[in-house]
């Protein structure tokens, strides 16, 4: 799974299933804006994150141009990429790479991964785009900061019935229905946010900034490089942009617990502990129609035995959020576990029928592709970073 960045406090469950109540009106400061915003062209016009050398297109021809049809293509494309005897690529989190740098390296994220799918599909004639998908939030800690991970994969037609979908970690958790095809700016924006949260881990924060400003260049709507730089000018004590950018992050994605929990930790921080308090209650007022805050703490009460607070909480989820099959084994594990082996079964098949029902719900599995047979919506997605200051 790639991972977009954000700089992270303590909120614990980021999710795009509601909005965050809040009366916080934003102002636009033209003044502000032009000092973050302050780019006229690409400031890495060079780094072609879908490049491919001479000797790929040539190896990609001679192993995979002869095959019948498009879906054939894309079969042994995966090989060529997973299997020992070719590519052999393998995940690692910690860094985003090209197409050609995770050729040169193996290993790579999400994110990187599907530059490399995505450009050697185009260039063998298969249609093939970026796919943006929620993750089940987890959080990991890494040089001071707390990551939230999200997710891209790749996404493309066959014809107007026949599509696939791509992916380079299939046994990750996923948020169901929530997939939306990117643009190639968009995915380039991310592959900046992402460089971007790599330099602020490793405490380059003039390095972390200019990724992050390049990537609202690219595309300035982008919530998580809004909060992700505002992490970056905290971070070298420009404590006005910061909390202009948090603000910003917030305008633009009104579900951006994460951008409302920097907040809070930066009212703190500044002494007004009156705000601070507000953004905190905005996140509790948040977490209790969040369905994946109830899901976790459903699991665990379940690690600690305690049943019925379990089955509260993944009751409650599944009263937010019908359409996540997750929910249904969870509450159905706990059914179980207190007796009453009807409405356990009861849920199971519930489970298996919403599968069945929606293509778009896929479960964690060892199948990096996915061929879907009849006409339906979008999907394309990207390993995404954002950043929790801390």
């Amino acid at each position: 799974m790639t991972t977009l960045r954000l700089s992270v406090v303590v909120v614990l469950i980021l999710t795009r299933c509601t909005a965050i109540d809040l009366e916080s009106e934003f102002l636009l400061d033209s003044e502000l804006q032009a000092q973050i915003l302050d780019q006229t062209s690409d400031a890495f016009a060079s780094i072609d994150p879908l490049f491919l050398s001479d000797d790929l297109k040539q190896q990609l021809d001679k192993h995979i141009g002869s095959a019948r049809d498009d879906r054939a293509r894309v079969e042994r494309l995966q090989d060529f990429l997973y299997d020992e005897a070719y590519l052999g690529i393998s995940y690692s989190a910690e860094k985003t790479h090209t197409a050609m740098e995770l050729y040169e390296a193996r290993t790579g994220n999400c994110l990187s991964a599907m530059n490399l799918y995505i450009a050697m599909a185009r260039h063998l004639g298969i249609d093939a785009r970026f796919q943006r998908v929620d993750v089940q939030p987890s959080w990991d800690k890494r040089g001071g900061l707390l990551v939230l991970s999200q997710h891209i994969n790749a996404t493309g037609r066959f014809d107007q019935a026949n599509r696939y979908v791509a992916d380079f970690t299939p046994e990750i958790a996923l948020q169901q229905l929530t997939s939306k095809v990117i643009t190639d700016t968009q995915a380039r924006a991310l592959y900046f946010n992402n460089l971007g949260v790599e330099e602020l881990i490793a405490h380059n924060y003039e390095g972390a900034i200019a990724y992050f400003k390049n990537a609202l260049f690219l595309d300035p709507e982008n919530a998580i490089a809004w909060n992700n730089v505002g992490a970056a000018f905290n971070r070298v004590g420009e404590r006005t942009l910061a909390e202009y950018s948090y603000r910003k992050a917030f305008e633009l994605d009104a579900t951006s617990a994460t951008a409302i929990a920097n907040l809070a930790k930066f009212y703190h921080a500044a002494g007004d502990t009156r705000r601070a308090r507000a953004y905190e209650l905005a996140i509790e007022r948040f977490n209790e129609m969040n369905p994946y805050y109830h899901y976790a703490q459903g699991h665990v009460a379940y690690s600690e035995g305690d049943l019925d607070h379990a089955r509260r909480a993944f009751e409650r989820a599944l009263a937010l959020k019908q359409e996540e099959p997750d929910f249904y084994e969870a509450l159905g594990r706990v059914y179980f576990e207190l007796g009453d082996l009807v409405a356990a079964r009861k849920l199971s098949r519930e489970a298996e029928e919403l599968v069945l029902l929606n293509e778009e719900i896929y479960r964690p599995s060892s199948s990096r592709l996915r061929v879907l047979e009849r006409k339906s919506g979008n999907i394309d997605g990207a390993s995404l970073r954002m950043i929790y200051s801390q």
